[in-house]
C-alpha cells in the first residue's frame, strides 16, 4: 500500500446523556447522569484548516458538486440506524451529546468536514496500515478528526503535538524521538504507528473499546479510578462511569462516534468533500552528517515550506546525521549528486551541538519510497 501526506475545541454546552428514543442498547447505561457541563471537541474553521501546507497546496473546492445540498436533518432513529449499518466491533451508540456534534458538525461546520474529508485522502492509507498490523478497529482512524484535525502541526495549551496529540511522556514511552532538533510526534508515520500500540494497550487493560479511547484522552490512570469510584465491577464501559470522568473525557467518546458518523454519512447531510490531488511522488535519503533542510531546499531547487511539510518532525532547520529525510524524486535525485558540497556548507561551531541524546529508531535509517507519503511495497 502506499502512503500519502496530511484540536480545537468549541464550548458547546450539553447535559448528560440522554440516548436516542427506539435504540435499544446492549448493556445498561444507567440512570443516574449528573446534569453538568462537559467540555466538548471543537472543530477549527475552514480557514484554519486550509493554513495547512499539504490543505492549501493540494485541496480545491469541489465545483461539480457545489450544488448538490440535500435536507441535513434526520431523526434521532434514522442516525442510529446508519451508526448500526457501520461494520465494527465497537458499540456506537447515539445520545444527546452525540447528536449535538452531529448537529453542529453537519450544519455550521460543513465546510471545516469537508475539507477534513479530502484531507484523509493524505493520511488513510498510513492509518489503515498500522490499524491492519496490529489488528484493530478501522474506525480507530477517526480519532486524528477529533485530536487534531488531522494536522500534524497542531499543539494543544497543554503540550500535545502532531496527529495523534501525544503527551511527551507517553511518545517517549512508545518509543518517540522528542529533544531539541526532532519531535516525532509529528511524524505521521511513526506517531500512528506509537498511537496504535498505545491503543492496543488500552483495549488490552480494560477490554472495551470506549473505555480504550477514553483512555486515550485522559490516561489509563483516571479510567482506573472513575472505575472504582464507580464501584469497581468488571465488564463496565464508558457509559458505566460517565459521571465519574474528568468532564472534557465525558465529551470525548461521544465526539468520536459523531466522527464516525459523519465521515461515514457525510453525503446525507449534504457536506461536499473538497477536491484532492495527489502530492508530487517522494523519496527518502538518510543523510550521512549534519544538514540543514534551509540549504538541501536551495540546493535541491524545492521551498523550504515543502521540506518542512514533507518533515514535520525537525523543529529546527538542522536535521542529525543517520536520519531519513523525505524529498520529492527529483529532488532526491539531486541530493545523491550534490550531497558533498551541502555537507560541506554546514558549519561545526553550529549552536545546535551534536550529542549522543538524539539518538534515532532502527526505522529511521531505512531507506523507504514514497508517493507523497504513500509507501510503494
Amino acid at each position: 500500500m502506499r502512503h500519502f501526506l496530511t484540536t480545537a475545541f468549541f464550548a458547546l454546552t450539553v447535559t448528560g446523556p440522554t440516548f436516542a428514543q427506539n435504540y435499544e442498547p446492549s448493556y445498561n447505561y444507567g440512570n443516574q447522569m449528573q446534569q453538568e457541563q462537559i467540555s466538548q471537541v471543537v472543530l477549527p474553521s475552514s480557514e484554519v484548516l486550509m493554513q495547512d501546507y499539504n490543505n492549501k497546496t493540494y485541496l480545491r473546492e469541489n465545483q461539480t458538486s457545489r450544488s448538490m445540498v440535500r435536507n441535513s436533518d434526520a431523526s434521532d432513529l434514522t442516525i442510529q440506524q446508519r451508526l448500526n449499518r457501520i461494520q465494527t466491533t465497537m458499540e456506537l451508540p447515539l445520545n444527546d451529546i452525540t447528536r449535538s456534534y452531529i448537529n453542529k458538525w453537519s450544519n455550521q461546520m460543513k465546510r471545516s468536514v469537508g475539507v477534513m474529508l479530502a484531507s484523509m485522502n493524505f493520511y488513510r492509507p498510513i492509518f489503515e496500515d498500522a490499524l491492519e498490523r496490529y489488528g484493530l478497529p478501522y474506525e480507530l482512524e477517526f480519532l486524528p478528526v477529533i485530536e487534531s484535525s488531522l494536522r500534524p502541526s497542531a499543539t494543544s495549551p497543554v503540550g500535545a503535538a502532531g496527529l495523534w496529540q501525544f503527551m511527551p511522556s507517553t511518545g517517549k514511552h512508545y518509543g518517540l524521538v522528542i529533544n531539541t532538533l526532532v519531535d516525532e510526534r509529528r511524524d505521521p508515520i511513526k506517531s500512528t504507528d506509537a498511537a496504535c500500540r498505545y491503543l492496543r494497550d488500552l483495549y488490552n487493560r480494560f477490554g472495551d473499546w470506549s473505555l480504550a479511547i477514553a483512555g486515550y484522552n485522559c490516561g489509563e490512570g483516571a479510567v482506573q479510578r472513575a472505575m472504582a469510584r464507580a464501584g469497581g465491577k468488571e465488564g463496565k464501559n464508558f457509559w458505566d462511569i460517565y459521571n465519574y470522568l474528568p468532564k472534557e473525557t465525558r465529551g470525548y467518546v461521544p465526539a468520536f462516534i459523531a466522527a464516525t458518523y459523519i465521515m461515514n454519512y457525510y453525503c446525507e447531510h449534504g457536506i461536499t468533500p473538497m477536491t484532492a490531488s495527489l502530492p508530487e511522488s517522494a523519496d527518502t535519503v538518510v543523510v550521512r552528517k549534519d544538514v540543514r533542510l534551509s540549504k538541501v531546499a536551495a540546493e535541491c531547487g524545492v521551498s523550504v515550506e515543502q521540506i518542512k511539510a514533507l518533515n514535520p518532525q525537525f523543529r529546527q532547520d538542522i536535521v542529525p546525521a543517520n536520519y531519513a529525510i523525505m524529498l520529492p524524486e527529483e529532488a532526491a535525485v539531486t541530493f545523491a549528486s550534490k550531497q558533498e558540497d551541502i555537507y560541506s556548507s554546514y558549519s561545526s561551531a553550529s549552536s545546535y551541538a551534536m550529542n549522543s541524546s538524539y539518538t534515532l529508531s532502527n526505522s529511521s535509517n531505512k531507506r523507504r519510497s514514497y508517493s507523497g507519503y504513500r509507501r510503494h511495497r
